[in-house]
């Protein structure tokens, strides 16, 4: 008989956990580069991002609330698909995942390094530190890393909202460029949906979260609707400073359009500090993949054990931790980042094919919100570079046939 996790998870905890995973790359980083890809027509990018989001989202929140169970899309393409999409999308949320802590972790480092004195070398060795301590967290087990995530959350939202108020301060819009193709809002729309992706941490938790039925689709509405607003204020801020449109795309940020003072200063902490919790959320959420896919020797079965307390999954923490670090060893951000979005796009495409196949009477979210949330992840897939798209269907081909080599 398999173990299972305390149901120690509230509805404020939830939302914590959501905010936690979502607010760091996205808000300090993305949106500035989504202006750059998509120019004042960013709002609209933010726009189409949040509503593919909210119908994943709810998406996600059906299958948690009908079979709640930690693994998230791994859990439910077995449940309601065939195990074929459940190893699939294990795997492609092991990978994602990883990816985009990795980035979180390096773009740490590059913002330490920059800010301090410290050789930019460094960069790679303080995200590994980094990594190892927040797993040690994790380790500690779901309650001590909510009162870490609500103390993220707070710098976090204090250092965004100072920089909108600080933006409209500014008397200057950028100049109006030529009108954007639909094509680059799109582009920067399947960008921008990766920045809102932490609200699957809320239902890989399922298996922890009070009362999953109620708790969890409310928690991950909360979450939207407070990450798009932020997103929507800091767009509208970005475009009032001109030194906007000078800017390197590849290290973008929102405290390189501040003057030094204590405001840059906020910025750099509140963006250092959320990016934490990013790693943070997203070592607790694939460790949680990884226990799942123990569990049906997906993955070598020592991979699901407990710690005595069952609040904690040491060996498949530790196994999450080692590939965020060989990622990290890599050092490339951005073909991280290229992989993590196509991966995790494909991924909730998942994700809505299994909602669509919710009996009539567990069901609570309606069949064309999922159908919508399909179309927007497979059709926002294909505006990432060629390169990445060909690399990600290798990889699924490749696990594919390891699946079928192992049955």
């Amino acid at each position: 008989m398999n173990q299972q996790l305390v149901r120690s998870t509230s509805l404020t905890g939830a939302i914590v956990l959501g905010l936690g995973s979502i607010l760091g790359t996205g808000a300090f980083v993305s949106v500035g580069i989504g202006a750059d890809i998509a120019g004042s027509a960013v709002m609209w990018a933010i726009v189409i991002a949040a509503m593919t989001a909210l119908c994943n989202g709810l998406s996600s929140a059906q299958l948690a609330s009908a079979h709640s169970v930690s693994g998230g899309t791994y859990e439910y393409g077995y449940r309601f698909l065939t195990p074929v999409y459940g190893v699939t999308a294990g795997s492609l949320f092991i990978v994602a995942k990883s990816a985009s802590a990795a980035t979180a972790a390096l773009a740490v480092g590059w913002y330490v390094t920059n800010a301090t004195a410290i050789p930019a070398f460094f960069a790679q060795w303080i995200a590994a530190v980094l990594l190892v301590l927040f797993t040690l967290l994790v380790l500690g087990g779901v309650k001590r890393t909510n009162w870490v995530n609500a103390a993220i959350v707070t710098v976090s939202i204090t250092a965004l909202l100072v920089f909108i108020v600080t933006g409209h301060q500014q008397t200057a819009l950028i100049v109006e460029k030529p009108p954007v193709e639909w094509t680059k809002i799109l582009q920067a729309s399947a960008l921008l949906f990766v920045a809102y992706t932490g609200y699957g941490r809320i239902a890989t938790m399922g298996e922890e979260v009070q009362n999953p039925r109620q708790v969890i689709p409310l928690a991950v509405v909360s979450t939207l609707v407070v990450v798009t607003v932020l997103y929507l204020g800091v767009g509208s801020a970005l475009l009032h400073f001109p030194s906007v449109d000078n800017f390197q795309a590849e290290h973008f940020s929102l405290a390189s359009l501040l003057p030094e003072g204590p405001v840059k200063w906020l910025v750099i902490l509140g963006a250092i500090v959320a990016m934490g919790g990013v790693m943070l959320n997203l070592i607790l959420g694939v460790s949680r993949v990884v226990l799942a896919m123990g569990r049906r020797s997906d993955l070598p079965m020592r991979l699901s054990n407990l710690n005595n307390q069952q609040t904690a999954a040491p060996a498949a923490t530790w196994l999450t931790c080692a590939v965020m670090l060989v990622l990290v060893a890599i050092g490339d951000i951005k073909t991280a980042w290229s992989f993590s979005a196509f991966t995790v796009l494909v991924y909730y495409g998942i994700t809505n094919m299994a909602a669509l196949k919710v009996t009539k009477s567990d069901r609570f979210v309606p069949k064309w919100v999922s159908i919508i949330g399909l179309v927007s992840c497979l059709g926002l897939a294909v505006f990432v570079p060629w390169q990445v798209l060909l690399s990600g269907i290798i990889f699924i081909v490749v696990v594919l046939l390891i699946h079928q080599l192992r049955r």
